[in-house]
């Protein structure tokens, strides 16, 4: 029997972190007034909790319009009809994302093409993407991952000298500012995720956001199965899906909007703590941090892991040593796209692949992002934001579970295979 839990020992938390999703009074009495209402889904459209708190939202992060979409990926797609991008158009994507980010581009016959990573913060390589850029590309769809931005100052330069829209994937940005300004303010779009691991969430659900009528002209009709939108200025007429948030979802997201400045702060403390504890770890290297960061959204906190300065300790052995000290973490928390089991792309299936070529283009191989690579496969370790939503002793336990895993290094010798299946079985169970 060992120390560490991992091998027999006595882990270092025994008991849970504070529960995701908080549930409030605030929230049961909005779903009970939903519910006796009987107007449960989205129709009559806008129904009363989804547009108050679109409205809400969409200012509380500096833009003018906003409206609730049924999940992130619906707030994608429906970013990428209110561009017009049409079959055929190319969109430049990170490589390292989620997979709902770049599925969206290909449902609507475009093609998706990836861009590597910033090795600093993880998200897309601004430095990289006029590389990417054919007469065929039409948007920028630039991630903010784990509360960091990609760099809009010159993704925004690079989409004005080009003639190009840019799209925010902010699911982890509820609440964040660049220069003062909230994320998905400053594209012609932002896109965000409520599903039930994110900073506000209804369960499943998103919303869009922009400062162009429009834009969210296409947005609404789009998602209200083509109805014209609430002010019609513009007078598009489209064909449309019913991606209505329901009522019953709506209701309890302004209660957490209400809460989330408070909530983000106690994160922010404790993350502050944490990092304090292992600024000079051999093995980990925290995030650099960015002045024009202006508000953190501490969504999905990360550092990085160097496995020949954690004494030859795999990440997978790692990262499951934590997991069974009491420490939900993940370190194949994503995959370059391309790469993904949950990315089973037939080139076939998608028509804009092949035309005007002699041989379809096949994602799967026609990339290789190396930094993206080492964030998924070696680097990255991930912890949920929640675990920084308690106490500075909640924030101590996760540090003292890091330095314990890392001094019993001897002890995970031969366990990175069983570690590796076990993480990939579960990425299939996980939604961004």
């Amino acid at each position: 029997m060992g120390k560490l839990a991992i091998t027999g020992g006595e882990p270092v938390r025994k008991t849970a972190f504070t529960p995701w999703p908080v549930l409030a009074e605030e929230e049961r009495r909005n779903l009970e007034d939903a519910f006796t209402s009987l107007k449960w889904g989205g129709q009559p459209f806008p129904g009363k909790y989804a547009d108050s708190f679109a409205k809400k939202f969409a200012a509380f992060q500096g833009a003018k319009y906003g409206q609730c979409v049924s999940t992130g990926t619906v707030a994608i797609e429906a970013c990428l009809k209110a561009i017009q991008i049409r079959p055929g158009d190319e969109v430049i994507v990170p490589a390292y994302t989620w997979e709902g980010t770049v599925g969206p581009v290909l449902l609507l016959n475009a093609v998706p093409v990836f861009v590597d990573i910033d090795p600093e913060t993880y998200c897309l390589d601004a430095k990289l993407i006029e590389a990417a850029i054919t007469p065929k590309t039409k948007a920028i769809l630039p991630v903010h991952l784990g509360m960091r931005f990609a760099d809009m100052d010159e993704i925004l330069r690079i989409a004005k000298k080009h003639n190009l829209k840019v799209i925010e994937d902010c699911a982890h940005a509820h609440g964040a500012q660049w220069n003062g300004k909230g994320a998905g303010s400053m594209g012609d779009l932002g896109a965000f995720s409520f599903q039930s691991s994110k900073l506000i969430t209804s369960g499943e659900g998103g919303a869009v956001i922009s400062n162009t009528l429009e834009c969210m002209e296409l947005v609404q009709s789009y998602i209200n199965a083509g109805r014209a939108s609430l002010t019609d200025q513009f007078h598009h007429r489209i064909i449309g899906y019913n991606h209505r948030l329901s009522e019953l979802q709506a209701a309890v997201l302004e209660p957490q909007l209400d809460r989330l400045p408070a909530q983000a702060a106690v994160r922010a403390k404790n993350v502050k703590h944490f990092e304090s504890r292992l600024q000079t770890t051999p093995g980990i290297r925290l995030l650099k941090p960015d002045q024009r960061i202006t508000r953190l959204a501490p969504y999905g906190y990360f550092f990085k892991y160097f496995e020949k300065e954690a004494k030859d300790i795999p990440r997978a052995a790692f990262v499951a040593a934590l997991q069974l000290e009491g420490i939900p973490c993940d370190g194949l928390f994503y995959e370059p796209v391309y790469k993904s089991s949950l990315f089973p792309l037939k080139p076939e299936d998608f028509p804009a692949l092949s035309w005007g070529r002699e041989k379809p283009i096949d994602l799967r191989t026609k990339y290789s992002c190396p930094e993206s690579e080492r964030a998924a496969y070696h680097e990255a370790v991930w912890f949920p934001h929640f675990l920084f939503l308690g106490t500075t002793a909640d924030a101590d336990s996760i540090a003292d579970a890091i330095l314990k895993v890392l001094a019993s290094g001897e002890e995970l010798r031969g366990l990175d295979h069983k570690a590796i299946r076990n993480q990939r079985l579960g990425r299939a169970d996980r939604e961004s």
